[in-house]
């Protein structure tokens, strides 16, 4: 496997670019998708081909996608039937395109809250790596259409909802939100092979003027779920040419921070999002010789004094 290092170049090209070819039509729609980079500088760099890669909140499958094409398995877990549904088929379309490679994959539709009641318990301990993102800030979200395209005065947003239902994560208050992500990373660490691996991708957002410092919470998350933080890494959304940086915001993006900045509001250009990297505890056995010659079995977190 690669090594391992803080700012990953996962944006050579724009994520369009990259997915262009490998996802089905109205993959585009979904507000909130993983970029393909990040998903497979993660696959890459922290597993080994013929490894298994979860994603416990999976949209349109980018992580599934992006597994197979590199010979990995992959389990996904979608909330919304339409984009489990979609990601199954974007799966199946990267099974085909990968041909003789060994990846597979498998989606699963419910909450990812109860995500080891939905995948068979054979598969419980053996994934390699889990790769996910919480949902977060509304104002990157959607896609912008302006008249010229959509034969209507102004600018008009489309494709910035998940969905209505309420129940959905993405709808609920930051508080909730992260006490339910820290029951899917739990759920998660059940699923993890001792020494695996979580890689969270996520990015702080102002809301009302205010910044919501999400990485150190979801950090926070992690570590209540039971897993240790090893790595903070730099995931850049913006290309390198000649040693500088090239931004790709969206139109909508640069209109919300032309907007915060007329306001006094001092938004910027997101460039990168935060790559948060946990490991699942490596457990040792210790023996101890009981009367009658029998041994007693007790488990041990790695490092830790009994």
């Amino acid at each position: 496997m690669p090594a391992s290092v803080s700012v990953w170049n996962t944006a050579p090209t724009s994520a369009p670019a990259q997915r262009k070819g490998r996802y089905l039509p109205g993959s585009a729609a979904h507000p909130a998708k993983m970029h393909p980079g990040i998903a497979a500088h993660a696959i890459r760099t922290y597993t080994a081909p013929g490894g298994l890669v979860l994603d416990p909140m999976c949209g349109i499958g980018t992580t599934l996608v992006e597994a197979i094409h590199l010979g990995r398995h992959a389990i996904g877990v979608e909330y919304e039937i339409q984009w489990a549904d979609l990601a199954s088929r974007n799966s199946i379309t990267a099974a085909h395109q990968a041909g003789t490679r060994t990846g597979t994959g498998a989606v699963y539709c419910g909450d990812a809250r109860r995500l080891t009641r939905l995948i068979p318990t054979t598969l419980h301990g053996e994934v390699d790596l889990v790769v996910t993102s919480p949902p977060y800030g509304s104002s990157v979200h959607g896609q912008v259409r302006s008249s010229r395209e959509t034969g209507e005065p102004g600018v008009v947003k489309t494709d910035y909802r998940y969905s209505h239902d309420p129940a959905n994560l993405a709808h609920t208050s930051t508080d909730h939100l992260l006490a339910a992500f820290t029951e899917i990373l739990t759920q998660c660490r059940t699923m993890l092979r001792p020494g695996g691996t979580v890689v969270v991708t996520t990015r702080p957002w102002r809301e009302r003027g205010e910044l919501i410092d999400l990485p150190s919470a979801v950090l926070a998350a992690g570590r209540a779920a039971g897993l240790t933080p090893t790595e903070r890494c730099v995931a850049l959304l913006a290309g390198i040419r000649e040693g500088r940086l090239i931004a790709r915001p969206s139109f909508f993006q640069m209109k919300n921070v032309r907007d915060a900045r007329r306001q006094g509001i001092p938004l910027s250009v997101v460039q990168h999002e935060d790559a948060l990297i946990f490991n699942r505890p490596v457990q040792r056995r210790v023996e101890s010789d009981c009367p009658g010659g029998s041994r007693n079995h007790s488990w041990w977190p790695a490092g830790e004094a009994r």
